[in-house]
């Protein structure tokens, strides 16, 4: 088959980078290598075991067939009640699209909204689907570049500035990956006032809600203002907080016209989210949260502990993350292409890290603290060690 032949939308997709050097070091690893592991956006943790029997005693009760495409209602209730408690956001459960992972909540949400030839404003650095997702949908990426000393940050006067008349959503990710940004509410305030007076969809990715550190606390976008809310669609998941990655759970919180038509999409694509996982996802609501506590915790101990190696190093620069697990290091004065570097990582070191540029900023890498101490302590000596050699 001529590859040429494929459809221009797909042939102008980027594969992911992140999962492709996560498979390059799995590769190297069945090989026989050592490979110390700092690519990875999966917490190291295994999913809590009320959450794995829920699932489990569903399968047990034979719920294995289809459900609503939009997900149970009971999860749905769970959701809209979690969005009460902890957002003060109020939301009806057919206001609420329970979806195969997060990827698919923004997909939809994007798909749902934007039409050929629509702009959508994306700060960088950015999750790398973001920039894909928008030109799969025949609409066009616009990246505001965002500044260290601004805390990798899109200032609302940015974000005026890259509006066009064809601007139709802009998509917000805080706690950020890969920088751990969080915006503040005066920020996010800042912002939704201009798209309030313009009109611009805002699609608000919180789904590292839960991994925020300090004094640093999650404030949705949606919960400023009531006019806010009604231009906002949250993109949430399990994944993350709940180190339920495999499960394959997101969902989506949208106003009622942009939720029936997310629904409508996933009806005619994936339809429902697996059964039993749903259950298993209204177990992670319902159950207790001594697990996301704990991990936030011992993520503390991991962040402080990176931070406090690489802040020594005297020729790169990094922020401290507020939130998600994730440090975006500034190696500028290598004088090399982010891919260089983490192929040099990764075959003269064996430590994996996912270049800047699959991030919109080819002067950085990602490192991941989500990983077992002794895998990080490793790793970060070896880039400690790349540092000295360069």
């Amino acid at each position: 088959m001529d590859p040429d032949s494929l459809s221009s939308r797909v042939q102008i997709v980027s594969p992911s980078l992140t999962l492709s050097v996560t498979s390059q070091a799995k590769a190297m690893r069945a090989q026989g290598d050592e490979v110390y592991g700092l690519a990875g956006g999966e917490p190291e943790m295994d999913t809590p075991d009320h959450i794995k029997a829920a699932a489990a005693k569903a399968l047990q009760e034979g719920k294995t067939k289809y459900t609503p495409a939009a997900g149970i209602p009971e999860l749905r209730e769970a959701i809209a009640e979690k969005l009460l408690k902890d957002n003060n956001l109020a939301y009806e459960p057919k206001q609420i699209c329970v979806t195969s992972g997060g990827k698919q909540a923004c997909m939809n949400a994007i798909m749902a909204m934007c039409d050929e030839g629509d702009e959508v404003i994306i700060p960088a650095p950015y999750w790398v689907s973001y920039p894909e997702m928008v030109r799969l949908c025949g609409a066009v990426p616009i990246i505001v570049e965002t500044e260290e000393k601004n805390g990798w940050k899109m200032t609302a006067a940015q974000f005026e500035d890259a509006m066009t008349p064809k601007t139709k959503m802009v998509i917000i990710n805080s706690p950020n990956n890969p920088t751990g940004a969080i915006y503040s509410r005066e920020e996010l305030a800042a912002i939704g006032e201009v798209a309030t007076y313009e009109d611009i969809i805002i699609l608000s990715d919180e789904i590292y809600e839960k991994l925020t550190y300090g004094e640093k606390k999650h404030v949705s976008i949606a919960e400023i203002s009531e006019e806010l809310q009604g231009l906002t669609v949250i993109c949430h998941g399990f994944a993350k907080a709940y180190s339920m990655t495999g499960w394959r759970l997101g969902y989506t919180a949208a106003p009622p016209e942009l939720a029936a038509a997310i629904s409508k999409i996933q009806s005619h694509t994936t339809s429902n989210a697996t059964s039993f996982a749903q259950y298993g996802a209204l177990a992670a609501l319902s159950g207790p949260q001594t697990f996301v506590d704990d991990m936030r915790n011992e993520y503390d101990v991991r962040r402080q502990f990176v931070h406090g190696r690489l802040s020594a190093v005297s020729n790169v620069s990094v922020n401290l993350p507020d939130g998600a697990f994730y440090f975006f290091v500034n190696c500028a004065a290598f004088g090399l292409k982010s891919q260089n570097l983490c192929d040099k990582l990764l075959n003269r070191y064996k430590v994996a890290t996912v270049p800047g540029i699959a991030f919109g900023n080819d002067s950085s890498v990602r490192l991941s603290y989500c990983t077992t101490l002794d895998v990080l302590n490793e790793g970060i000596t070896r880039f400690e060690e790349f540092c000295r050699d360069h």
